[in-house]
């Protein structure tokens, strides 16, 4: 567990670290690593490099408080699935105007970079597969939790959250929605996830493409 910030030098160091606690999946039949683009996605990268398993992507959109777009009060999925932070939006009143707003033009980031990142790729198929989701830390959750409410009623043998960073009350929250969450440190106080890397540098839509024409196996093996 980490006692002080930047453990990680950066995205590929972090996955080659969770990746180490991941050796029980090692070419595990039926594996596959999603990464939650973008920041998710190196760490996904070495991850399914490191197991020797396929990997694709799981797109989600957090649904940030205008003005404070950090602050999450929702994730969306492509596929519909929408998780709301109740929380966050009774403290500041936030309208149900607003919250369909933010949603409608977060969707359409969302439906862009299907087009950009998968193109004409199909999904890969996840019906009694064990799936390892990958981001490069969990603050809220809300965005992991869209992401689980889009995988599970696909009907995955297995479901694996695995993250570098989180703190302890939402990994105990994603350990009742999940088979097994996996994390590298557990800090009181996260603050934010960019201090728990040295380098936290913005992915681009290029960078994300690049790494998804380098799976280590066939994407539907």
């Amino acid at each position: 567990m980490a006692t002080s910030p930047a453990q990680f030098q950066n995205r590929t160091d972090a996955g080659r670290q969770l990746a180490a606690l991941l050796k029980p999946y090692a070419h595990h039949p039926g594996g596959l690593v999603l990464g939650l683009p973008r920041g998710g996605v190196p760490i996904a990268y070495e991850v399914a490099q490191a197991l020797g398993l396929p990997w694709d992507i799981c797109l989600v959109r957090k649904l940030g408080v205008p003005d404070h777009r950090e602050l999450a009060m929702g994730a969306i999925a492509s596929s519909g699935v929408q998780v709301l932070n109740d929380e966050v939006l009774n403290r500041l009143q936030i309208a149900p105007s607003t919250v369909s707003a933010v949603t409608a033009t977060e969707l359409q980031e969302l439906q862009r970079r299907d087009r950009v990142y998968r193109g004409e790729r199909p999904q890969p198929t996840l019906r009694d597969r064990t799936l390892i989701l990958v981001d490069d830390g969990i603050a809220t959750g809300l965005t992991m939790r869209a992401a689980i409410a889009v995988l599970k009623p696909q009907q995955p043998a297995r479901l694996i959250v695995a993250v570098p960073v989180a703190p302890p009350e939402t990994y105990r929250t994603l350990q009742a929605e999940v088979d097994e969450v996996v994390c590298l440190a557990l800090p009181d106080d996260l603050h934010a996830i960019s201090l728990w890397y040295a380098d936290f540098a913005q992915l681009t839509d290029a960078e994300v493409c690049e790494l998804l024409t380098q799976s280590p196996r066939p994407l539907h093996a």
